[in-house]
Order: C-alpha cells, then sequence, then structure tokens
C-alpha cells in the first residue's frame, strides 16, 4: 500500500485520466462524484479539504476553451490539405494528442490546439509537390502561452504529411535550446535523446504509447549540433525512413557547421542543393534572427546564415515564431519595397495564435488585476539601483526582496497544504545584468534563507502564539496575513505546520553563463524541484520557470521584446494561481501596461485585417506604421550613429504628454498656450464654461466640434519635451494637417477637472482659463529632475475611461458589448471588467483632445506652484483607402540612447553572461 503521500498522486492521476475518457462529462458535480468514489476505492488518506481543492483544480482545467486566432495570408496559393487528408497516416499526431491528453490540458484546448495546427499545416506547401518551392510565415503567440506546444504539433502533423526534415532553431543560450529539445524528446521523438535509445527504459513522453516509430536525432538534450556526431550517422538525408531532426542553438558557428555538413553530405549529386521537403522553426524570430544591418546589400549574420540555410533546399517553409511582433523583421528594412524581398518577411500567411482562457498573460496581470499580483518596489535605490556598474556592492537585500523570499516559502507551503507536494516550485529574481553582482545577490539570498530555515526548524512546530514570538516566524505570519489568507481561506496553523517542510527543500541557483548550476526541471519529475533562481539576460528568453510563484524585477529596459521576454512570469498556473505575486518598481508596471495594450491593439488590427482579406504586405505596413515601431526601430539601428527617419501612422492611436519641461519658462508658455486656445474657443461661440459637463457631478467640460485648425494653433503653441517622442508637434502637427480636411476636421475637446471636497486637503482650484476647474493630481516620477517632470512612475497622465467621453450611450454600450463578447464574459455573471479605452477609441467618429490641468505632489506636498499643463489625443480609426498615411519622426540615436538607457542584447549578454 503506498503512503499518504503517494497515495494522493496516485489517485490525482486516475482521476485525471479518468476524466480525459471522451465519454465522461466533466462537470463540477460529476468531477467531485467521481473523486469521492476513487477516493473510497483506493482507500485514499487525503482529507476533506484536499479532496475539495483536487475537485476544483479539475474543475478549473474543464471549463477551459481556446478560440482558433486569426490568420491573413498571401495570394495565389493551391489549398492542398483537404484533398490529401485521406492519404495521411497521423502516426505522429495521434501519439502526440495521446500525451497531451495525460497532460492538464482540457478538451476543448486540445481540440483547438488540433485545428490551429491542422491550420498552420495547410498553409504549409504541400511536401509531395514537386519543386522548387519555398513558403514564409510567422505564428504570433503569447509570452510562455505554449508555443512550444504548438510547433511540436505542427511537426508530428508536418513529419506525418511528409516533411522528411524538421530543424528548429530554439535560442540563444544553451538552457534554452536544451529544454527545447528535452520538450522535443518527450512530444516527437519519444526516447531520451541524451541516452542510448535501444534500451527501452529509455522510452519518454510519446514514445510510452506508441514507440514502433522514431525519428532521427541529430542533437541531444546535452549537446548542440556537432560534426563528429552527425559524420557517425552514415545514412544521407534521402535514405532515411522516419525524420531527421536538428534541434539547435541560434548561433554563427552552429549554424555554419549545419550547413557545411548538409552541403558536404546530402547535396543531390551533380547538384550543389537538396531535394527533401524541410521543415524550419524559428523560435523567438524577433530575436538574432532580424536583418539590423543598415545598408541595402548588407546582412547581419545570424540572418544571411538562416537565408543560405533555406537556399540550400528546394523545397523548404520557413515558420518564425514570437510573441513580441514590434520587435521582429516588420520594421527592420530602410523601404517597405525592401522589407517583402529576400529577407525572412512572413510574405505567404501570418498567424496570430489565441491564449487558452486561463492564460496568466500580460492583459490580467497589467491590465485587468494588477493590484491583485503586483507589489511595487520603492527600497532599492541605495541597495540596488537600477543602474549599476559591473562591480557594484551589494551590502545588503533590499527589504522588498526579503518580503518576496518570505512570500515564496509561505506559497509553498500553501501547495503543500493544498497536497501539491510533488509539484515544482520557482522564485525568479532578475535583478542585474552584471554575474559578479547576481553572484552577490544569491550569495544574500542563501543566508536569508539559512536564517529563515534555522528559526523554522527552531520555532515552527510550537504552538502559534508561542511561534510568533521569533521574529523570523512573525515576518513569515505577517506576509501570509497581507498576501494570502483572504485569497486562500486557510488558517495559519495549517500553514505553519507546513513551513519546515517548504524551505527545506529550497536551492538558490544561479542561472548564467558562466554559472554550472542550472534548472533541468526533468530530474526532479515525480518529486518537485524547489528554487530560487537567480540570473538575468539567460532568465529572460525562452526559458521556462516551472512553478514560478514569486518573481523579483528590477531591470531598466524600455525596450519591448526585452521587457516583454522577461516577463517569465506569464504562462499557465493551474492550482496555485492565487498565489503568485510579481515584485517591480511601478515604473516598469507602467510599462508593462503599456506595452500590453499596444499588443493587444495589433491583435485587434489582425483580426480587423482578416476580415479584410488583408495580406502579410498590408500587415506589415500597419506594424511598421504603428508609433509604438518608433522605439524598436531606432533600437535595431543604434550603430548607424546617424538620424533615424521614421514614417508612422496615428490612426486609432492614442499619445499623451506624458514627460514634460519643468523649466519656469516652458511651464508658463504651456499655461498660456491653454489660455488662448480657450479665448478662441469663445471667439467663435464655443465658451467651455458653457459646454456640457461630464465626469463625476459635471466636474469636467466638454466642448464638441471644435475646428482643426485651433488644435494645431494649441499644438503649435505648447512646448514640448524633446524626450516625448509621440507628441512631438512637428510630426503630429503634420498627420493632423494632411487629414484636417476629412476625418480630423472637427474635434470634442474635453477640459478634465474633479470633484472638489469640502475638506483642508481641496484639489488646487484653478481660473485661468475663465471657469473653475479642480485640477487632477498627479506624483512627480522618480526620474524626474529640475529640467524634467516625469507625470507618476507610469508615466501616464489621462485616467482611464477619459476616451468614451463624447461618445454617445448607444456607441459605448456598443463597444463594451463587443469586449464581453469578444472575452466570452457573460455581463449578467456580475464579474467586474476594466473596459480599455481602445475598445471605446475605435469606435470614434471625431478625435479627442483632451487638456489637462495637473497638480504635481511629491511626498505628498505640491512641488509645482501653479498647475501644469499636458494634453493628451485620441485619434480615430482612419478609412481604409486613407490606411498608409504616415508622417516622419526624425531619431538621432546618441540622443536616443541618452534618453531611454537602453540595453542591447550584445552588452547584456557580454556582461551578463
Amino acid at each position: 500500500m503506498p503512503d499518504k503521500l503517494s497515495t494522493f498522486e496516485y489517485l490525482k492521476n486516475v482521476v485525471r485520466m479518468s476524466l480525459a475518457d471522451k465519454a465522461y462529462s466533466p462537470t463540477p458535480r460529476n468531477i467531485r462524484a467521481l473523486i469521492h468514489d476513487l477516493s473510497t476505492r483506493l482507500s485514499s488518506k487525503a482529507s476533506d479539504h484536499q479532496l475539495e481543492d483536487l475537485a476544483r483544480y479539475f474543475e478549473t482545467i474543464y471549463d477551459i476553451t481556446m478560440d482558433l486566432g486569426s490568420v491573413i495570408q498571401g495570394q495565389r496559393f493551391e489549398p492542398w490539405l483537404e484533398f490529401s487528408r485521406s492519404t495521411i497516416d497521423t502516426y505522429y499526431w495521434n501519439r502526440y494528442r495521446d500525451l497531451l491528453v495525460t497532460s492538464e490540458l482540457s478538451v476543448h484546448v486540445i481540440t483547438a490546439l488540433d485545428n490551429v495546427t491542422d491550420r498552420t499545416l495547410g498553409l504549409l506547401e504541400n511536401p509531395e509537390k514537386d519543386g522548387p518551392w519555398d513558403r514564409r510565415g510567422l505564428v504570433m503567440g503569447h509570452v510562455q502561452s505554449g508555443k512550444t506546444a504548438n510547433y511540436i504539433g505542427l511537426m508530428c502533423k508536418a513529419a506525418d504529411a511528409g516533411y522528411n526534415v524538421v530543424i528548429v532553431i530554439a535560442g540563444i543560450h544553451n538552457s534554452v535550446r536544451n529544454q527545447t529539445q528535452r520538450r522535443i524528446d518527450k512530444g516527437f521523438i519519444g526516447f531520451d535523446s541524451a541516452k542510448t535509445f535501444e534500451n527501452s527504459d529509455n522510452r519518454i513522453g510519446v514514445g510510452l504509447f506508441n514507440p514502433e516509430r522514431r525519428p532521427n536525432t541529430f542533437t541531444n538534450s546535452l549537446k548542440d549540433f556537432n560534426r563528429a556526431t552527425a559524420t557517425g550517422v552514415a545514412i544521407p538525408l534521402a535514405n532515411m525512413k522516419q525524420p531527421a531532426v536538428f534541434v539547435i542553438k541560434k548561433n554563427v558557428n552552429t549554424l555554419k557547421l549545419l550547413i557545411d555538413w548538409l552541403t558536404e553530405f546530402n547535396h543531390r549529386q551533380g547538384s550543389s542543393t537538396i531535394s527533401e521537403p524541410m521543415l524550419l522553426i524559428d523560435d523567438e524570430a524577433d530575436n538574432a534572427s532580424i536583418n539590423i544591418k543598415k545598408g541595402a546589400d548588407e546582412v547581419s549574420r545570424i540572418n544571411g546564415l538562416i537565408r543560405n540555410l533555406l537556399r540550400l533546399f528546394d523545397r523548404s517553409c520557413y515558420v518564425g515564431y514570437t510573441a513580441t511582433p514590434f520587435a521582429n523583421i516588420f520594421v527592420d528594412p530602410d523601404s517597405d519595397d525592401i522589407m517583402f524581398g529576400q529577407d525572412l518577411f512572413p510574405r505567404d500567411f501570418i498567424m496570430g495564435l489565441d491564449p487558452p482562457d486561463n492564460y496568466f498573460g500580460p492583459r490580467k496581470l497589467f491590465l485587468d488585476e494588477s493590484t491583485r499580483f503586483i507589489r511595487h518596489v520603492d527600497d532599492h535605490l541605495d541597495l540596488l539601483p537600477l543602474r549599476h556598474p559591473m562591480f557594484h556592492e551589494l551590502k545588503s537585500l533590499p527589504g522588498s526582496l526579503q518580503t518576496a523570499i518570505q512570500a515564496f516559502i509561505v506559497a509553498r507551503a500553501i501547495r503543500l497544504v493544498r497536497g501539491q507536494e510533488n509539484e515544482h516550485n520557482s522564485m525568479l529574481v532578475n535583478a542585474s545584468r552584471f554575474v559578479l553582482v547576481q553572484r552577490q545577490i544569491a550569495n544574500e539570498i542563501r543566508q536569508f534563507t539559512d536564517q529563515l530555515r534555522c528559526s523554522i526548524g527552531l520555532y515552527g512546530s510550537a504552538e502559534p502564539e508561542d511561534a510568533l514570538n521569533d521574529p523570523d516566524i512573525k515576518g513569515l505570519h505577517r506576509v501570509f496575513n497581507i498576501e494570502y489568507k483572504q485569497d486562500t481561506g486557510l488558517e495559519w496553523r495549517s500553514v505553519q505546520k507546513n513551513l519546515w517542510d517548504s524551505v527545506r527543500a529550497i536551492a538558490v541557483r544561479e542561472i548564467n553563463n558562466q554559472s554550472a548550476e542550472s534548472l533541468n526541471y526533468s530530474e526532479y519529475e515525480g518529486r518537485g524541484l524547489n528554487v530560487i533562481a537567480v540570473g538575468g539576460y539567460s532568465l529572460s528568453r525562452g526559458l521556462t520557470l516551472e512553478g514560478l510563484l514569486i518573481s523579483y524585477y528590477l531591470r531598466n529596459s524600455m525596450m519591448y521584446d526585452t521587457l516583454m521576454q522577461m516577463g517569465r512570469w506569464f504562462g499557465y498556473r493551474p492550482g496555485y494561481e492565487d498565489l503568485c505575486r510579481i515584485w517591480m518598481p511601478e515604473e516598469a508596471e507602467g510599462w508593462y501596461s503599456h506595452i500590453a495594450e499596444s499588443i493587444e491593439e495589433l491583435r485587434d488590427d489582425l483580426r480587423r485585417m482578416e476580415s479584410a482579406n488583408a495580406t502579410p504586405m498590408q500587415f506589415g505596413l500597419k506594424v511598421r506604421s504603428h508609433p509604438d515601431a518608433l522605439m524598436v526601430t531606432a533600437r535595431a539601428k543604434m550603430g548607424s550613429g546617424k538620424p533615424i527617419k521614421i514614417s508612422i501612422g496615428l490612426s486609432n492611436r492614442f499619445v499623451e504628454t506624458a514627460i514634460l519641461r519643468r523649466d519656469p519658462k516652458a511651464l508658463a508658455r504651456n499655461r498660456r498656450a491653454v489660455v488662448a486656445f480657450t479665448s478662441a474657443l469663445r471667439s467663435i461661440g464655443l465658451a467651455p464654461e458653457d459646454a456640457e459637463g461630464v465626469g463625476r457631478n459635471g466636474s469636467s467640460r466638454l466642448v464638441r466640434s471644435v475646428p482643426v485648425r485651433l488644435i494645431i494653433d494649441f499644438l503649435r503653441a505648447f512646448q514640448n519635451h524633446q524626450a516625448s517622442m509621440h507628441t512631438e508637434p512637428g510630426p503630429v502637427g503634420r498627420y493632423i494637417e494632411n487629414r484636417s480636411m476629412h476625418d480630423l476636421k472637427e474635434w470634442d475637446v474635453l477640459f478634465v477637472g474633479v470633484k472638489g471636497s469640502p475638506t483642508e486637503n481641496d484639489h488646487l482650484c484653478d481660473s485661468s482659463l475663465g471657469f473653475k476647474l479642480n485640477c487632477q493630481r498627479r506624483t512627480e516620477g522618480e526620474d524626474s529632475d529640475d529640467n524634467t517632470l516625469m507625470i507618476t512612475n507610469n508615466q501616464r497622465v489621462a485616467s482611464r475611461g477619459v476616451e468614451r467621453y463624447g461618445l454617445s450611450e448607444d456607441c459605448i454600450r456598443r463597444a463594451q458589448d463587443g469586449y464581453l463578447n469578444e472575452r466570452n464574459i457573460d455581463p449578467k455573471s456580475g464579474t467586474k471588467v476594466n473596459f480599455p479605452d481602445r475598445i471605446f477609441r475605435a469606435v470614434r467618429k471625431r478625435p479627442l483632445l483632451v487638456i489637462h490641468l495637473l497638480e504635481i505632489l511629491k511626498r505628498g506636498k505640491r512641488s509645482v506652484d501653479h498647475p501644469v499643463v499636458a494634453w493628451s489625443m485620441s485619434f480615430p480609426r482612419t478609412t481604409q483607402e486613407d490606411e498608409r498615411e504616415r508622417v516622419e519622426w526624425i531619431v538621432n540615436t546618441t540622443w536616443f540612447r541618452e534618453q531611454y538607457q537602453e540595453e542591447s542584447e550584445d552588452e547584456e549578454a557580454g556582461d551578463d553572461e
């Protein structure tokens, strides 16, 4: 008879297999009945509390759905899959699907994954078609959303259809490549590639279901491709009965070796090319694959080698996978024509994946439920500032990091209470790009963890009232009360009983190229790895931290791809999502929320363009014209040192002056600009004081049908800060003038005020505009100085919901209903929904100018004597025929680096790794 722990795990596995039966209806009632029945039959010692947690766990899994996503494709492609389906032996896919059934995916998600991979396979070329041919596409996923599972499914189906060679380019670090190889071993190969295949005990994953066939792998989970290993395989690719698989690092030397070997041993006699159909999957396609050379005839090395690899095959398909489309191949070329030439641009298709609805992603974390999961770090500046030198000396851990470590120990104890004894548990600490500083952080964490381990060992088994006399136990109790008591409904007594089992298994590991330590979770299957991972760039791309509970993040990059890829906390958290917490500076949260909104907008564009039968070329132009592409494009061309001209559009965009000049002359000039603007409104009979009151108790004023010439005059009079790129008067003014006879002819203007209060802490009241306005309050951002005023650390001026003003009630209702329908939210469910402003912007007919008078506070006290003027603009969607109308921004790269202190990947890889 197995012990209590193994009995519970066995019960969990039996329940999972029973629920996987297609004939079983996994309703909440049926799930509970099944669990109690099996628990009785297996003589399980699990408590009623554990059984209920198990029921909720499976109830959550089987309530998950996933949509198919969006696709746009080029023209003149002959569909083939439907006509060939009856002749395809789905051996590889069938066993992969069997493996998925035993995982934590719901039947709905597996079915959707089947449909999505079918859809992707159909966009590839028919491998039976005589050549030469090549196809190039892109799959836009989400960070940590299951892209690997998706492309393993595609590999299986491609192999079934007749693709004889599959090459996966998996990240630029060994740790990521090795992890990807292990997943492909499990989902496609069926054997542990690091061990001898002939030994049946080495079967894993799909090999446990059906080991009759196995692909030929030229790499393994310990070693990348090398000539010695490959030469030992005497059979040419053309003679192999099963597909050949290469999982390689995105590295110049590795690519050269592979190309040389393929050229020497596998080309056809009398030819320099290979005839076998080949599928190349480029994971993290936005990283290192893009061409960042500046001249039209120049090609960066990895980009050029990938092109050479494709040209080596007469018949090939390239599929790039990325979660950060702003930083990929759309924005690199200097002209639109070059963009669609011989580079890796996905000219044939672009697919946007929709994650399952249990995805723990940017929208949930930074747009919908940030206050639940995000904790701000504000005590690091003296000990560990965001910008520090390589030889920075760390004297002690910030208190916030100590709190995060305590939360990790408590969270794991809660998982033990829930019966999740053998699950992986991870904490991420990404606070420096320098190895020497990472080493100090890891050592300090070891000392602090040892201190907690000692206290828990001495007092953890005592009665709670006695144990709380110890400062460390008291600190853990405080974290439990603040973070978890309300969400979990547990009592401290049950958590304290599990603190020792929680803390004793925790290891601290450095993850970088100079450390021998690794995160090989597969070695701990069935017992769980419990780790605090300290690192930098190696933790920032591709690497998955299993069971990630707590993240502590201190980095200063503002680059979209770098930030999003550092977000290892995205993913799936079945049975422990409520325990997840992220510590980061408020400024970083602001950037993440902005990026989340921008990518949501981009995905909305993809859905809209699919409905309009748009092509990848048109979507590529859309990405290039997005205001946020400016940052990525400038970053990609840093090395030129010359001014960069970027053409962007403002259709369906929102921009605002979140960075202002602070010198008294500029502040006074901007106050005069808004006074002159209100005077001009009165001169044409649009006095703001007579306009309709909106907002709380009519505290704001909305002026309708304002002629565009007044908007342009105000924009020209306003003195912008050079760091506020998107609000530069020149480009914005030209964009407005170019459309001044059409959809920007008349504007709505909102003067924002707030409800006053009869206390001594009244908001600053201003009458300089000819009517009373209670000023909005905003804090001064930490990076402000004598010359620059940052509006909050988030660099946001407008409050959420401001873009609905000027819309009719019917229009607002339609926008909200559309959003609820898109998110599958029942409006009668009572679910609290934070409607994003972009849904109101999308239905606007007139543009909106928002005038802000701000009372600026620092540490609770007014830091600027007079109201500070800022503005926001919400641009409606332009007509389809004018979609490409854009204006030029000019950015000097030296200035750009000074403003954004950008950490380039090359620098970080060199100093950190």
